[in-house]
């Protein structure tokens, strides 16, 4: 069966994230915050735990990227207390990101300690839900930004805890949960820099439609990036037998995070680019988030197809003397377009590939393409079976969906 056989709904899933914007004074868009949400419907967070924060962070970075969510503008993500104290990692650098301490985090000795390691990595830190008493006072020194609401609050205590706030010249005040236009006009009287809730946007859900990687998959290549002995092909070849997990960790090697804009031509590129220690930090996240993800998978037939396309313009490239690593590449990205039924323009567009990949997937042009085209065309039938040419193309087909047959079927 050929893939235009398969119906295109039947092997994605859906992932959703949600995205609130904030304001300064003259009424400008400067930053979001990013929201756990698990459906497009969904008008708050169903979960709110270390797994909603992992999946926040693996869809904004490593699925939609962050200059897809919010352009040039600031992101806030809400982190549990596993990520400040440093039991689960940030495979982020500093830059764009505003890390928000949440109000139910119980302050300790460790979360102090944290935050303060955190913050001297160059991270933007945020007090949410501040209120006097909590012991949340002790991260004003190293805080950038405190959201206070503004309200049903009683204003002495607001201004209280304004006053409070001030004692710190580094920090910015940003007024949160304005309902009605009397509690943006009190909070602009009370000095606030920045501005956010529902009278100026309630939070939106962006839905897009991936593949889900193999959680095996992960398992495998976390223990391998855990051994020494471990060699970069190793960790390539286990990344590039699953489709989904390759286009994640393609993303996460592009994210405006890594404050990378050099071109990426192969898996190899971005295992390279991310290393061993950002990379074991990426796959654990994304495991941990599709916890939350639900199990809708894509079946064999069609993950087999996929990875049949990869492999064979791989081998078909060899023969031609062309970078067999950057001819899987093709095949794998043109197979997963055509899984999801997307332009390869748009489901490349924030992958910052060198021009021959991508002109090979989006154009079919150049030697690449070429090989693409070839492939494509076997495939469908339309290339002849017979004649040297014709046996060489059989071989190749029969040892890619051989290849690709033994990867699927131990998942």
């Amino acid at each position: 069966m050929h893939l235009a056989d398969v119906p295109v709904d039947s092997g994605w899933h859906r992932i959703h994230i949600g995205r609130q914007p904030i304001h300064d004074g003259d009424g400008a868009l400067v930053a979001y915050e990013l929201l756990f949400r698990s459906h497009s419907q969904a008008k708050g967070a169903t979960a709110r735990g270390a797994e909603a924060t992992s999946q926040v962070i693996v869809n904004a970075f490593s699925e939609f990227g962050l200059e897809r969510l919010a352009g040039p503008n600031l992101c806030f993500i809400n982190l549990t207390r596993e990520f400040l104290v440093g039991e689960l990692p940030l495979p982020f650098d500093a830059g764009s990101v505003v890390l928000e301490v949440l109000e139910t985090v119980q302050i300790d000795d460790e979360v102090i300690e944290g935050v303060r390691r955190l913050a001297a990595q160059g991270f933007a830190i945020a007090l949410d839900d501040f209120v006097l008493g909590n012991d949340h006072e002790r991260l004003l020194e190293v805080a950038s930004y405190v959201k206070l609401e503004v309200a049903g609050i009683d204003p002495d205590l607001l201004r209280e805890r304004i006053a409070v706030c001030r004692a710190h010249e580094s920090v910015s005040l940003v007024a949160e949960r304005l309902e009605t236009e009397e509690d943006l006009e009190f909070a602009r009287e009370l000095g606030f820099e920045l501005f956010q809730g529902y009278l100026l946007g309630r939070p939106r859900v962006l839905s897009l439609d991936t593949l889900e990687p193999s959680r095996l998959r992960h398992l495998e290549l976390i223990s391998k990036l855990a051994d020494e002995d471990t060699d970069i092909d190793e960790i390539s070849e286990i990344i590039t037998s699953d489709p989904a997990l390759s286009y994640r960790i393609l993303r996460a090697a592009n994210s405006a995070a890594t404050g990378l804009w050099s071109q990426i031509s192969s898996i190899n590129d971005a295992v390279v680019i991310l290393g061993t220690q950002r990379l074991r930090h990426w796959v654990t996240l994304m495991l941990l988030s599709d916890v939350v993800g639900g199990d809708n998978g894509v079946d064999n037939e069609r993950m087999s197809h996929v990875l049949m396309r990869a492999r064979l313009c791989q081998l078909l490239s060899r023969s031609l003397g062309l970078p067999s690593d950057k001819a899987f590449t093709v095949g794998l990205l043109s197979g997963i377009a055509d899984l999801l039924g997307v332009p390869a323009e748009d489901l490349i567009a924030h992958l910052a590939l060198s021009h021959d990949v991508s002109f090979a997937i989006v154009e079919e042009g150049g030697p690449l393409g070429s090989v693409v085209t070839t492939a494509r065309a076997y495939e469908s039938g339309l290339l002849p079976e017979s004649g040297a040419q014709g046996e060489e193309l059989a071989h190749a087909y029969l040892r890619a969906v051989d290849w690709s047959m033994n990867i699927v079927t131990s998942v």
